[in-house]
């Protein structure tokens, strides 16, 4: 008689799978894992291959976040439109970019931001996104103020960046309530706020 043997592939650990499994998890049983330990076991790994991406469940949602804005602008950069359009523009396929991504991962993003009663402690996630988009935003005012060779006609890129920040905010929030189809209704929010914003700061 001849024993048989079978193999189990074993997949590759890595940032994304973690990422991966943790989403499916949190959306499958609507909470977070109760332990790392629980969650390495349930998904086949072992505690070091997660401590070897993150600290935490708390890193690792602010990961998520920083992986949707990653995204974001990877799409956005191999866009055609995008490399040849002025700073308006560009902010405006950022924003449509950015909330197709979480779009197709709204019962994640929903979940995330009301998991807890303590609304602060939802946004604690948002805190590396913060960064990188005042970092972009400011990138763009940078880019606009090389090009003016007067100084009076340059614009402070950090006002305008926290400008873009609260703008992201205000656009999730009508976002995350919006039940028009397809989100048409974020669309035009997005559309309306950026063309102010910029039309503002024009003649400001």
């Amino acid at each position: 008689m001849t024993a048989k043997t079978t193999t189990k592939a074993k997949i590759k650990i890595s940032k994304d799978t973690i990422i991966s499994s943790y989403m499916d998890i949190v959306l499958t049983t609507e909470h977070r894992p109760k332990s790392i330990y629980k969650f390495c076991k349930e998904n086949d790994m072992k505690e070091a291959d997660f401590y070897h991406f993150f600290s935490s469940f708390e890193s690792l949602q602010k990961e998520i976040w920083a992986s949707f804005f990653e995204h974001t602008m990877s799409l956005s950069l191999k866009s055609k439109e995008y490399e040849v359009s002025e700073n308006k523009e560009k902010m405006l396929i950022f924003f449509y970019t950015f909330f197709e991504m979480l779009s197709a991962n709204r019962s994640y993003v929903l979940f995330s931001l009301q998991e807890s009663n303590d609304a602060l402690k939802n946004m604690t996630q948002l805190k590396g996104l913060r960064k990188d988009i005042k970092k972009y935003a400011a990138s763009l005012i940078e880019e606009r103020n090389d090009s003016q060779q007067l100084k009076i006609l340059k614009h402070p890129s950090k006002i305008f960046s926290e400008g873009a920040w609260l703008q992201t905010l205000f656009i999730l929030k009508f976002w995350m309530d919006d039940s028009s189809p397809s989100f048409e209704k974020t669309d035009l929010v997005i559309e309306k706020s950026v063309r102010a914003v910029f039309d503002v700061f024009e003649t400001t």
